[in-house]
C-alpha cells in the first residue's frame, strides 16, 4: 500500500503544472472526451526510455524488480512515465492488454453494466485477499528457494495485474477503450417471420444500445406499443451517436518510428484506419435499423392503413369528379331540354301568330270582296259620281271590322242610291283622316292600315348597299375564322371593320356572296384587281429634241421620264374610308412580332399593296403625332 501512497503524492514532470497528483486533463468540447496523454516523455521519464531502448536497464530493472517507485538523489521518488512506450501498440501485440480487467476483480457477470462504485468495492477486496503480504503462507510451502522465489514473481505478478485492471476500470476514458475492445456480438439480422421480430430484434438492440453516447436507450416495445413510440425510437437509431472507439484497427506501432516524419505518417495512417472503422460500424448501425424497419409489423401495419387511406380518397376523388361530371352532363341536357321547349313554344306562337294574320288577311281579303261586288252596280251606273278608285280606296284603307260594317249597310238598303250615299259618306271620313296632322284619329276612327307592298319596300330602303370592298372583306373574314370558331359570325363583323351587324351579314352570306358575277364587267374588276407594274427609274431625267429636218432651231426642254406610271401612282394614293379601316384594323390584327407582318396586313386590306400600306402607315402616324403635339 506504500507504492500506492507514494504514486498519489508524486508529480509527473511530463505534465504541465495544472495537473497534480497524476490525473488526467479532460477537455470538454463538442467531441468525446480525450485524455491529454499526447506528450514525450522528460526528465526522468526521458533517460529511463533512453536506457530500455540502448538496452541497459536490465541491472536496474532486476534491482528494482520489487519496487514500483524511484528515487532521484535529493529524495524526491517520481513514477516512470508508461503512456509513451505504450502509444500505438495494437491490443493483439500487448500482452498486459489481454487479460480480463473485469474477471480478475470479480466483475466479469456485470463487466460494461459496473459502476464506479462497485469497481472500487471489489478491488478493495481482490486487493486485500491477494495483497503479497497476505500470501506469505503460500511461500512457506515451497521447499526450494527457487520454488518460494518463482511463487513470489507469480503473487506479486497477479497483484500488479489486478492494480492494472483497478486503474484500467476507474479511469473513464481508459474503460471505454477497455470496453471498445472487448468481446462483442456484431450480428445483424436480415430477416425473420412476423411473429418472432421482437424476440429476434429486441435483444439486437439491447445489446447495440451500450455503444450510445445519449442514455437510455428507448425500448423497442412490443405489439401493442403506440406508433409516436415507434417513430420516437426509430428516429433515435436513425441518429444514433456512438462513443465506440477502435484502438484495434490501428496497423503501425509508433515506437517502430525510423524519425518523426514517420511517426506522423504513422499516426495518419492510423486515423484514417479507425476512420473508416467507425465508418463501418456506423453502416452496420444503419443497416440494422432498416432491416428492423422494414420486418417491424407496427410499421407495415401504418403501410398498409396508410395505402388504403390512399386509395379510398383517390376513390372519393374520382367518384366525386364522375358524380360533378354527371352534375354537369344533366345540367348540360336540362339546358338543352329548355332550350328546345323554349323554341317549341316559340315556334308554335309564332305558328299560331301566323295563322292568326293569315285568318286576318282571309276575312280581310273576304270583305274587300264582297264590297267590290255590293258596289259594282253602282260604279257600272257611275251614281252620284263613285268609281272602281273610290271602291279600291275604301278597301285598301278600312280595316276588316269596318268593311264589315260598310257592307252590312249597303245590304241592309237596296237602293242603288243610298248605297252611293253611304259610300260617300265613307270616302269623306276617310279624306278628313287624312286631313288630320300627324295622323291623329277624329271621332275614335281607326287610321287605315298600311300597304304590305310600301312597308316592304321601306323595309328594302333601310337595308344599306353592299359594295364590292365590303363583300371582298367577308369572303376573307370567312377564309379566315371557319365553321367551329367562337362567335365566328361577331369576330367576322368586327373584322370587316364597316358596323354591319350579324343579321345582315348572314343574309349577305345567302344573298350577295352566291350572286353570279356580271360577265360584262369582268374586265374591269380585273384592272382594278390588277396590281401596277413596278416603275423603273432612269437616271436620264430630261431629254434633247433633234433639229427638226425643215431647219427650225432646236428646241431643249425638261420632259419627265414618267409616263401612264404618274397616274397610276396618283390614283393609288387615294385611300376609302373601307380600306382605312381595313388598315387599322389588320394593324391590330397582326401586332409588330407576327412574321411577314406586312404581307399579312395588305391581303387584308383590298387593292392595296405592301408599300402602300407602309406609305399610308406612315402618313397616319405622322399626322398623329403632328395632332398630339398641336
Amino acid at each position: 500500500m506504500d507504492t500506492m501512497d507514494a504514486h498519489v503524492t508524486l508529480l509527473r514532470i511530463t505534465y504541465s503544472p495544472e495537473i497534480v497528483n497524476s490525473e488526467a486533463i479532460y477537455v470538454s468540447s463538442n467531441s468525446l472526451p480525450v485524455k491529454a496523454v499526447n506528450f514525450e516523455p522528460a526528465g526522468h521519464s526521458f533517460h529511463t526510455a533512453a536506457l530500455k531502448a540502448l538496452g541497459l536497464d536490465e541491472e536496474e530493472d532486476a534491482d528494482t524488480d520489487d519496487q514500483s517507485v524511484l528515487s532521484d538523489d535529493k529524495g524526491h521518488s517520481y513514477m516512470p512515465s508508461s503512456g509513451y512506450s505504450s502509444k500505438g501498440k495494437k491490443k493483439s501485440g500487448n500482452e498486459d492488454n489481454q487479460q480480463d480487467h473485469y474477471a480478475l476483480l470479480g466483475l466479469g457477470h456485470l463487466r460494461f453494466l459496473a459502476t464506479e462504485e462497485q469497481i472500487r468495492k471489489s478491488y478493495r477486496e481482490t486487493a486485500l485477499k491477494h495483497h503479497p503480504d497476505k500470501q506469505a503462507a503460500l511461500l512457506l510451502a515451497e521447499e526450494t528457494e527457487e520454488a518460494k522465489q518463482a511463487k513470489k514473481d507469480e503473487i506479486e505478478a497477479h497483484f500488479k495485474s489486478i492494480q492494472e485492471a483497478y486503474e484500467v476500470l476507474i479511469d473513464p476514458v481508459k474503460r471505454r477503450i477497455y470496453d471498445s475492445t472487448d468481446e462483442f456480438d456484431d450480428e445483424i439480422p436480415t430477416d425473420c417471420a412476423p411473429q418472432d421480430f421482437f424476440k429476434v430484434f429486441g435483444p439486437v438492440f439491447l445489446r447495440n444500445g451500450r455503444w450510445s453516447v445519449t442514455q437510455p436507450v428507448p425500448s423497442l416495445g412490443d405489439d401493442n406499443s403506440s406508433l409516436a413510440e415507434v417513430d420516437s425510437f426509430y428516429d433515435f437509431w436513425y441518429y444514433f451517436k456512438s462513443w465506440r472507439e477502435f484502438p484495434h484497427a490501428d496497423d503501425f506501432d509508433l515506437e517502430q518510428a525510423e524519425s518523426r516524419d514517420h511517426k506522423r505518417w504513422m499516426e495518419r495512417q492510423n486515423a484514417k484506419l479507425r476512420e473508416k472503422a467507425r465508418r463501418e460500424e456506423y453502416v452496420r448501425i444503419r443497416s440494422l435499423v432498416d432491416n428492423a424497419y422494414k420486418k417491424d409489423p407496427r410499421i407495415l401495419r401504418r403501410k398498409e392503413e396508410e395505402k388504403a387511406e390512399k386509395q379510398r380518397k383517390k376513390d372519393a376523388k374520382i367518384l366525386a369528379k364522375k358524380r360533378q361530371e354527371e352534375e354537369a352532363a344533366k345540367a348540360v341536357e336540362e339546358e338543352r331540354r329548355r332550350k328546345e321547349e323554349e323554341e317549341k313554344r316559340a315556334a308554335e306562337a309564332a305558328l299560331n301568330q301566323k295563322k292568326l294574320k293569315e285568318k286576318e288577311k282571309k276575312l280581310l281579303r273576304k270583305e274587300r270582296t264582297r264590297l267590290r261586288s255590293l258596289s259594282s252596280s253602282i260604279v257600272s251606273k257611275k251614281v252620284l259620281g263613285v268609281s272602281g278608285d273610290d271602291v279600291e280606296t275604301l278597301c285598301m284603307s278600312l280595316e276588316t271590322e269596318k268593311l264589315r260594317s260598310l257592307c252590312d249597310e249597303l245590304e241592309k238598303t237596296g237602293e242603288d242610291n243610298e248605297r252611293a250615299e253611304i259610300l260617300k259618306s265613307a270616302l269623306r271620313g276617310d279624306d278628313e283622316k287624312k286631313k288630320q296632322p300627324n295622323g291623329s284619329v277624329q271621332n275614335g276612327a281607326m287610321p287605315p292600315p298600311a300597304k304590305p307592298e310600301n312597308t316592304l319596300s321601306g323595309y328594302e330602303k333601310k337595308e344599306r348597299p353592299w359594295d364590292k370592298e365590303e363583300i371582298e372583306m367577308l369572303r376573307k373574314g370567312m377564309q379566315k375564322y371557319p365553321k367551329g370558331t367562337s362567335r365566328r359570325w361577331e369576330v367576322i363583323s368586327e373584322y370587316i371593320g364597316t358596323g354591319r351587324s350579324v343579321e345582315e351579314i348572314l343574309k349577305a352570306t345567302k344573298t350577295v356572296l352566291l350572286q353570279k358575277p356580271d360577265s360584262s364587267k369582268a374586265f374591269d374588276s380585273f384592272l382594278e384587281k390588277r396590281k401596277p407594274a413596278p416603275v423603273i427609274s432612269s437616271p436620264l431625267t430630261t431629254r434633247q429634241d433633234r433639229e427638226v429636218e425643215n431647219g427650225t432651231p432646236t428646241l431643249t426642254e425638261n420632259v419627265p421620264i414618267s409616263g401612264p406610271d404618274v397616274a397610276s401612282s396618283s390614283t393609288e394614293d387615294v385611300w376609302s374610308a373601307v380600306q382605312e379601316r381595313a388598315l387599322i384594323q389588320a394593324l391590330k390584327t397582326f401586332p409588330k412580332e407576327t412574321a411577314q407582318r406586312w404581307e399579312r396586313v395588305a391581303a387584308a386590306v383590298p387593292g392595296k399593296t405592301v408599300n402602300q400600306c407602309k406609305k399610308k402607315f406612315t402618313v397616319m402616324k405622322e399626322s398623329f403625332r403632328s395632332q398630339k403635339s398641336t
